[in-house]
């Protein structure tokens, strides 16, 4: 209880910032990852059938989170959104481990979804601090890509 206490303060704080002093790419992937992980409490079983086989609607939310973030980061001008799409990509394939291995044990497959969760959050917030300095130091700091179809202008050189 300690541990989902610790996670959702995490969260708050974490998505909070981004939403708060983020740019554009940096609040839509707060609230990608926000709505994701809402979603996902909706969808839990009760708790003694919980992790003992797929959860079919988690894993749906799973891939569903990771394309939309897998969209972000093509359209952003930003690196952290690759690392959250490929950490959130890492934890929907832990739902094919649990399909190739029906007797995985519960806290083993609970845990290859969810240790993922702490790192994206911490990038979420380094992205956020970094677009904070970026705008500090060079009075601007671009969102999309020039290939994005966000922006009629080609992007100057990432820095």
């Amino acid at each position: 209880m300690v541990k989902l206490i610790v996670f959702y303060l995490l969260l708050l704080v974490c998505c909070g910032y981004a939403l708060l002093r983020g740019g554009a790419p940096e609040r839509i992937g707060a609230a990608i990852y926000a709505i994701g992980t809402a979603l996902t409490v909706l969808t839990y079983r009760a708790w003694a059938q919980r992790f003992g086989a797929v959860e079919v609607g988690i894993m749906a939310l799973d891939l569903a989170t990771t394309v939309a973030l897998l969209v972000l980061a093509l359209r952003a001008r930003r690196w952290w959104p690759l690392w959250v799409t490929a950490l959130q990509a890492v934890s929907t394939v832990g739902h094919l481990a649990k399909l190739a291995d029906p007797q995985m044990i519960r806290w083993a497959y609970a845990f290859l979804l969810g240790i993922w969760s702490y790192p994206i959050l911490a990038i979420i917030a380094f992205g956020t601090f970094n677009h904070q300095r970026r705008l500090k130091r060079f009075g601007s700091d671009p969102s999309w890509s020039s290939f994005s179809g966000r922006s009629g202008r080609p992007a100057a050189p990432m820095r």
